[in-house]
Parts: C-alpha cells; structure tokens; sequence
C-alpha cells in the first residue's frame, strides 16, 4: 500500500501528494519508470500528451495489477496552434489520450499552458467541464496559467479549476501565484520539483540541511514542497532515486530549515513564461 498523503480538491477528489512524473521520457522508458514507480508505491503519476509516452504509461499502469480505483492518473491537453480549439478538437484529444493510455477515464486533465495570445483557453475550458460533467475525467485543472488567466476562468465559466501546475522549487518560489491559487481553492501542484538538475542540489544550504537529517539534497527540497502544502511529481528514470524520492515521508523540516530553504528564492524560471509562451 502506498504511504504517501492524499490532498482533497476543491470537488472532493483525492489526489496523492506526492506523484510521477514522466516529462522527458520515451514510450519505453516510461513503461520502465512507471512500473518501478509503482513498485515503489507511487500511486499517481502525471504524463502529457506532448510527452508523447502515454501509451507506454498506459501499459506499465495495466501491467501492475494495481486496481484502476487505487491509482490517479492526470494528462494534459497540447493546446497548440496545430489546429482551432473547438468544442469537437478537445474532445477528440482527450479520447486520443484515453486511448492511448487505455483507459475509461482520467483522474486530472489538464490544459497544458494558457497561450493567451490565442486567446481560446475559454473555449477549450468550456469544453472540459463537459468532459468532467461526463464523469471521464474526475477533476480538471490547468497548467502554467497566471492570475489574470485562472481570473477569467473563474469568472466567465462554471467550475474552478481543481489544480494549478506550475514551475515550483525553491529558487523559484512562486509565492504570490501559489497564495492566489489558495485564495480560490484551486490546489498548487509542482513541475520541476527539483530544478531540472541545474544546480540547486548542489546549494550549500540545502547540502547542510541535508547532511544533519541525514537525507539528500533532493529529499529535503521535496519535504520542502510537501510541508507548504504542494502537491509534487519528481521524475527520474534511475530505480535509485524514484525509490529515494518518495522515501520522504519519516522526517520533518523544522522551522528554521523551511525559513533557510524559502530565503534562497531569487525568482529564477527555468521554464518558459506563460504570457508569451507558444512553441508548437
């Protein structure tokens, strides 16, 4: 059985704090990390459409022998100027991704960035309370947007969205857009955890920390994530460190920890912005 803490959504759906993640994956490499990843207890675990793996997540999630109402499994829409985001086009994806995956329904669809220059987020979130009033997918939510974006959401349709997933990690805090999303119920969820491997690991701070509790630096950096309430989906494709990932859940950051990891915030993207992103 799995360790880890559920978080309940702004619908009353459960989802794991601590997930999978598989960005940067093969369709091979993705079966191969998943059902490690379940062995190792993750219960839910995030892929996209743009990955371009869900079929190989699909069959390590069919393999496992894991009941379907025990695992959560969230994708995202590729909401790329390839094609105009009709009512019909979402639907189409969102059954393609059903289907690569193999399944009946989805626990977290998301829409993968806002594209405001696009100016049809609406139009596609729309389309996706249909798809949650259908019951195929449990929750909906977004990925990448800013307040101005989730604003108009809430205030021109029906439902809030059940997540945000943005950029989180500690050099990259994000701490006014994760007060907004808790201002309206929406639930903060993290990509790129642990920096992408671009250094912060090797932070002092984080390797003192580490070293008096006896953890590593990425263990810490995601009790980091944990303690303030995000939900989080390291991605690794070495068995060692998804097991190390989510063998997090036995020790406690104090306060002066936390307040030492939350100072090394310098607001440092490594991701694309949100307002003028729109790579196809």
């Amino acid at each position: 059985m799995s360790k880890v803490p559920s978080i309940t959504l702004n619908n009353g759906v459960r989802i794991p704090q601590l997930g999978f993640g598989v960005w940067q994956m093969s369709d091979a490499e993705a079966a191969d990390a998943v059902a490690t990843a379940l062995r190792e207890g993750y219960r839910s675990i995030d892929t996209a459409a743009m990955y371009r793996n869900e079929e190989g997540t699909g069959k390590a999630l069919a393999a496992s022998g894991i009941p379907r109402e025990e695992l959560f499994v969230t994708t995202k829409l590729w909401n790329s100027a390839s094609q105009t985001w009709t009512r019909e086009a979402v639907q189409r994806e969102f059954d393609a991704s059903l289907s690569r995956l193999g399944l009946d329904y989805i626990d977290l669809y998301l829409i993968h960035w806002p594209r405001p220059m696009r100016d049809d987020y609406l139009t596609i979130w729309r389309a996706f309370e249909e798809i949650h009033r259908s019951g195929r997918a449990k929750a909906i939510g977004v990925s990448n947007f800013q307040p101005a974006h989730l604003r108009r959401l809430i205030d021109e349709t029906e439902i809030v969205p059940a997540v945000n997933q943005i950029e989180i990690h500690p050099d990259f805090a994000q701490t006014g857009l994760r007060a907004f999303n808790a201002e309206h119920g929406i639930a903060t969820e993290a990509w790129s955890p642990l920096g992408q491997g671009k250094g912060l690991l090797d932070d002092p701070v984080i390797g003192r920390i580490a070293a008096r509790h006896g953890r590593t630096p990425a263990q810490v950096v995601l009790r980091w994530h944990l303690q303030h309430g995000i939900i989080v989906i390291p991605k690794s494709v070495t068995p060692s460190r998804i097991a190390e990932n989510i063998d997090v859940f036995d020790f406690e950051l104090d306060g002066d920890d936390l307040a030492a990891l939350d100072a090394l915030d310098k607001g440092n993207r490594l991701g694309p912005d949100p307002d003028t992103f729109d790579w196809n």
